[in-house]
């Protein structure tokens, strides 16, 4: 909400930070994947206390959100701003991941300079906070800078933070990490971005969280540890008031940022809500989700997914290795229900996408290579992405090599999943990072994107929408050296935006050079394009393509265990596979298989206690997972 009015009114600028490319340009797009839950909510709060005057009737608040990875920051305004409307504001850096920070330091050292408030929020210094006795390096270089560190969730304490800038006293830190966070059931001002933020987006998608927390244990991940393991939840009022919100200023796709929407106890009354507001009201509202590997076992869930417009799910696959999951304390992943999980996704005509995670303990170059050739042939996965195994501050594994004073990268910009930033036992870290890079070489092969849209096509998924969605997965890395969910529509690179370090190139030089890399990434783009249009030409012309079936669209037997190579690989594969169909057959003896419910305490939600707790999905997401909240829709939307 921009103000033209002159005199005194408090200027609040929200921020969202990109990150340096390894160029030391900033990481920015005409279009970018997706907005910001993180925006979002801290936007609608902002409003919210704009609306209720928290500052009293004579202190009227403005409140302005930036994206940094589709718009650029523009320091020298944004200080005029301020001081055009009486001098009072707050520049408030929201989400700030740990790749993030080095920028955001650096843009708030320049704030400070002009003599403004500055405040940093986000996952990496709530996951700092949480996990580390002593205070980060980059944190304390942030406080001796006079900025001020917000950890925890805004929901709680946002309006102090305001009456503490309005007086020019604001406090070197506000710790709202504390064991009860606060509940978002019923916020009167959710998650919600206008619409000409969702237009700067490939796909014109905006994001929600219908709950928060995650009971589960994963070694490498920081959302437990940030949104705690309990988990919290938006009641189906909330919902309707977020599309109904959206669909007023026609956004009509989301991504459901929930780091396991199907751990969700209100999911079957969300998904009611949803189905009438599509059935019986007319809102064609379609969603990307993120779920866990045994979702299937959850009555209806995957039925009333389909009623309820989702078309795509991300799930956290992580890896193939049982030895790997249980290492990461992620015991819940079990490789004998893969195969029914993505079937069952398949039957009802949903695109899967999975996260892979490369450097677990057990992991080589050739295993990893192995298994990504397994994957391909025996899981009807519709998209891959890879991750490389990264100590996040906020994770369990970043205390731990902390504590025990184990190398690890000092230069967090390098912390987006892409870089090897510690050592690995079996592989050097230039051995990993090719293995990370060649991963997306191994899995989007020619013949394999082929096989991909052979399946999606003989199982009802249409192939012109899923088109797009492989071209971006199968070419940033190629094109652009970036994880497809840091890609976004036409590279945009300010000359003088660079990392301090990097020299600012001659105009003349840079303008070139921007010039000739546009020209040829949007050659490269076409020739994948037409390959890509030419496969579909091909699969559409073919009158048997509906007949097609491979080792992967196979329904699931009790023979799979004793011939497919995805439970023979080798002894630990074999031994696990025994354990978990004698778990099964166990719990099915006991008529709990499958659905779990009230027996033994369990959480109605297919899966006993001892299953939910014993472990720990990202996008995404973020977004889960390994990272912080990983960005996991895939663009363009459905």
């Amino acid at each position: 909400m921009l103000s033209k009015a002159r005199g005194k009114r408090f200027q609040l600028i929200l921020i969202k930070p990109s990150h340096y490319d390894a160029d030391g340009y900033v990481v920015q797009w005409l279009r970018s994947t997706m907005p910001s839950n993180s925006l979002a909510a801290v936007y609608s709060l902002a409003l919210g206390a704009a609306t209720r005057q928290v500052l009293g009737p004579d202190l009227p608040i403005d409140v302005v959100a930036i994206d940094e990875t589709n718009t650029r920051v523009r320091p020298r305004d944004i200080v005029k701003r301020i001081a055009s409307n009486g001098g009072l504001g707050l520049i408030g850096f929201v989400g700030v991941q740990s790749n993030e920070f080095p920028r955001t330091l650096d843009l708030a050292r320049r704030f400070r300079a002009a003599g403004l408030q500055v405040m940093i929020g986000g996952f990496h210094v709530s996951g700092c906070l949480a996990m580390l006795k002593e205070t980060q390096v980059d944190i304390k270089v942030a406080q001796e800078l006079g900025v001020s560190i917000f950890a925890g969730e805004a929901e709680e304490g946002f309006d102090e933070v305001l009456q503490d800038a309005a007086k020019g006293a604001l406090k070197p830190l506000y710790n709202h990490m504390k064991k009860e966070l606060p509940g978002i059931g019923n916020v009167p001002f959710p998650p919600f971005l206008p619409v000409d933020f969702v237009n700067r987006t490939v796909g014109n998608v905006t994001s929600f969280d219908a709950g928060r927390g995650c009971p589960f244990q994963c070694s490498f991940c920081t959302i437990i540890n940030v949104q705690g393991r309990k988990s919290r939840y938006r009641s189906p009022d909330s919902i309707e008031q977020i599309l109904r919100m959206n669909w007023a200023q026609g956004v009509k796709r989301f991504f459901i940022t929930d780091d396991n929407f199907a751990r969700n106890k209100d999911w079957e009354a969300i998904y009611d809500r949803i189905i009438k507001l599509r059935e019986e009201d007319g809102m064609d509202v379609r969603f990307m989700i993120q779920v866990d590997t045994l979702c299937h076992k959850i009555p209806n869930f995957i039925e009333k997914s389909r009623r309820a417009g989702v078309t795509r799910v991300f799930i956290g696959l992580e890896n193939i290795n049982p030895a790997n999951l249980i290492a990461a304390k992620k015991r819940q992943n079990k490789i004998t229900e893969y195969r029914k999980m993505l079937l069952e996704w398949k039957r009802v005509g949903i695109m899967t996408f999975a996260g892979y995670i490369l450097g677990f303990e057990n992991d080589t170059p050739e295993s990893i290579r192995h298994d990504l050739e397994i994957i391909k042939k025996e899981l009807p996965l519709d998209a891959l992405e890879f991750f490389v195994l990264t100590p996040l501050p906020g994770s369990e594994d970043h205390k731990i090599l902390y504590e025990k004073n184990v190398w690890m990268d000092p230069d967090m910009n390098k912390y987006e999943l892409e870089h090897v930033v510690t050592a690995h036992a079996k592989m050097t870290r230039e051995e990993w990072q090719s293995a990370y890079h060649s991963a997306w070489d191994v899995f989007y092969t020619d013949e394999h994107l082929e096989t991909i849209m052979r399946r999606a096509h003989a199982t009802g998924i249409n192939i012109r929408s899923l088109m797009p969605v492989l071209m971006w997965f199968s070419s940033a890395m190629k094109i652009e050296n970036l994880h497809p969910l840091q890609w976004g529509i036409f590279r945009v690179k300010h000359r003088k935006d660079r990392r301090p370090g990097f020299p600012i190139e001659s105009a003349l030089s840079f303008y070139a050079n921007y010039a000739a890399e546009t020209s040829r990434k949007a050659t490269k783009l076409a020739r994948r394009w037409l390959h890509l249009k030419s496969i579909v030409a091909k699969i559409e012309a073919d009158p048997n393509s509906k007949l097609y079936q491979d080792e992967a669209l196979v329904p699931v037997t009790e023979e799979d265990a004793e011939h497919m190579e995805l439970y023979t690989q080798s002894e630990t594969v074999r031994a696990a596979v025994k354990h978990e169909r004698r778990v099964a057959g166990h719990l099915h003896t006991n008529g709990q298989a499958g659905n779990g419910h009230a027996a033994n305490g369990q959480n109605g939600n297919g899966l006993s206690d001892a299953e939910t707790h014993a472990g720990h999905h990202h996008d995404a997401g973020h977004h889960d997972h390994h990272h912080e909240p990983r960005p996991g829709i895939i663009p363009p939307a459905a």
